[in-house]
Formats: structure tokens, sequence, C-alpha cells
């Protein structure tokens, strides 16, 4: 109880928040709708960019929701967390979760729009993507703790996100594949981590392994999630000053 208490306690209060601002629901999902309506139009195929757009409504819903983060810090919330008993990996498992549970839940309203593809990805492909969703929801939302966890502005945070996460989806797959791709940028492709997650929801949705192989991908993806997540806790152990600030 000493463990999960926080953690659920942590994971209620972020969707209670949620639930107090309603507008965050149709930015997060309108934006990557509208995006993906103009590009795959623009583009003459919809189904392709489809699992990409996926992608970057849960990114977005996920990696935003941490900057939860930095007003718990301002606020003084963070403060009371740090010094209370519980332990630091339930505290950030507990905030983790509660980000990446919106995310996960906006991703799969965005995936009721599958018909309008052309896919049929079946009963099966459909609760596959929603557990593919739910890893790259969590993946995601470990990335925003740890760096949210280290910035002192929301300022910094958006640019740091802009500088750094939309770059990785432009050459992730989402937009063009990787077979189509330049040599030097085929090479980025592969060392991209947001490669692996596109390609692991492209299978099921799609009905077709794509490349990367679906397996390898969540593989990968589950692997940078794990290493991130003790990132995160570690990050969460050391009390500097611009914690407490």
């Amino acid at each position: 109880m000493s463990f999960w208490l926080p953690v659920w306690t942590l994971w209620h209060r972020d969707l209670l928040r949620f639930w107090r601002e309603k507008a965050r629901v149709v930015g997060y999902i309108g934006s990557p709708l509208v995006f993906w309506l103009l590009i795959g139009s623009g583009f003459g195929d919809l189904g392709f960019f489809f699992p990409g757009a996926l992608v970057l409504t849960v990114m977005f819903s996920a990696i935003f929701s941490t900057m939860s983060l930095i007003e718990d810090r301002r606020e003084g919330f963070l403060l009371s967390m740090l010094v209370s008993p519980a332990p630091r990996a339930s505290m950030v498992l507990g905030k983790i979760l509660g980000s990446s549970t919106l995310a996960w839940l906006q991703g799969l309203v965005f995936l009721c729009f599958v018909p309008a593809t052309g896919h049929t990805p079946g009963a099966a492909g459909l609760l596959e993507a929603a557990a593919v969703i739910l890893l790259i929801s969590f993946t995601f939302t470990v990335v925003g703790f740890v760096i949210a966890w280290q910035m002192e502005s929301t300022q910094g945070f958006h640019a740091v996100m802009n500088l750094v996460l939309l770059p990785l989806w432009l050459v992730s797959g989402a937009l063009f594949p990787m077979a189509k791709a330049h040599g030097w940028v085929q090479w980025l492709m592969r060392a991209n981590p947001v490669t692996y997650t596109v390609s692991a929801l492209r299978a099921p949705i799609e009905g077709r392994a794509g490349v990367p192989a679906p397996a390898a991908s969540l593989i990968v993806t589950a692997c940078f999630a794990a290493a991130l997540f003790a990132l995160a806790t570690a990050l969460a152990g050391r009390k500097t000053a611009r914690t407490f600030a």
C-alpha cells in the first residue's frame, strides 16, 4: 500500500485535472486530425498517413500532459511529494500513468477514424492497436517527464519539444516510407526510436508487416521506455536546488 497508494492518488489527480480542462481534448485530437486530413488528402493516401497521425496525437497528448510537472513545482505540490515518505518510484509511476492514460484514451478516440482510411483491421487488429497505443503513450510520457523534470519554465519545455520531437517524427516513416528515403536519411530513420513506434502501430492497422519488423519495433519501443523510466526514477531521487525552486 505504501507504494501503490501514491501511484493511484497521482493518477487520479491527473485525470481530474484533465476533466476540468475539456478544451485540451479538442486541441490534442483536433490538430493531428486536421493535419492528417490535409496532408493525407494532398498526397492522396489517407491510409498511409493514418498511423503516423495517430502517433502524433499520442505524442502531443503525452508530452504536453507532463508539462503539469513544471506547474506542480511552481505551486509547491512537487515539494510536498518529495518530502513525503512515499517511494520516489511510486511518485514517478503515478505521474507517468496519469498522463499516459490520457494520451491512450485520446489515441483510442483517434483510432475510431480508421474506417475512413479504407483499412479493416478487425477486432483482433483493433485490440492489438489499442495495446500498442498504450505502450506508445507510456513511452512518450516518460520522455516528457525526463525533460520536464529538468525545465524551469513552460517556454523552455515547448522549445525543447519543438526542437527534438517534431523532427524525430518527421523522419519516422510517418510521412514517407523508409524505402523511398535517401541513404543517409535511411540510417537516421533506423536510429530514430520514433520510427519503431510508427512501425509497431502500422502493422495491426494495415494488417501486414512493414519495415522495421513489428516484433523488433515492439521490443525497441519497450526497451526505450524501460530505460527512460529508470532514468526518470534516478532523476527524481536527486534533490537539487532546481527541484525545490
